[in-house]
């Protein structure tokens, strides 16, 4: 039996991790096996400027603080070496990040599951989502969008001016 020290540790760790899950919009696990240190910390650099939280913990404590928080995990991918990334304001930061590395990983990093809003999501499902364009490429696809079709009606409404004047016009010089 663990010493008091050491369970007072565990449950601190799975109450904080209980509370990252909780506030995060989504979130990506991994098999982080085979990751150089200086990959690892490269990795980490890139996840933190984002503003993804991530943290290697053991499986048991993961699965406790995803039932806490209410997030699904299936129990079938959380056997290995398992790491957790979540973010609290970005949907695709994380899958993103972590599929780069992944694809370009060939020593055993890869996938396992993620989830968004507490649902869990497949790995295709999370590969899926990395290819999403970023919320700041969409806003800006959204505005040329409305832009293109704001320009198309004062397009239109001037080409039906233009024409109505012209008939208007057209009598007074005779």
């Amino acid at each position: 039996m663990p010493s008091k020290a050491v369970l007072e540790q565990k449950q601190a760790l799975v109450a904080d991790l209980s509370d990252r899950l909780k506030s995060s919009v989504a979130g990506v696990i991994v098999n982080y096996s085979g990751i150089s240190v200086a990959d690892d910390t490269k990795l980490r650099k890139q996840l933190r400027e984002a503003g993804v939280v991530y943290t290697v913990a053991k499986n048991t404590l993961i699965k406790r603080a995803a039932a806490d928080a209410g997030v699904e995990i299936d129990d079938a991918v959380l056997n290995g070496t398992t790491a957790i990334a979540t973010c609290d304001s970005d949907y695709i930061a994380a899958a993103k990040i972590l599929n780069e590395y992944a694809e370009g990983d060939k020593k055993g990093f890869e996938i396992k599951a993620g989830f968004i809003d507490g649902k869990k999501m497949t790995v295709d499902e999370v590969k899926t989502l990395a290819k999403t364009p970023s919320r700041e490429t969409l806003l800006t696809q959204l505005a040329f969008g409305l832009n293109a079709t704001i320009q198309g009606l004062a397009i239109a409404i001037k080409a039906i001016a233009d024409k109505q004047s012209e008939g208007a016009e057209a009598p007074a010089a005779e």
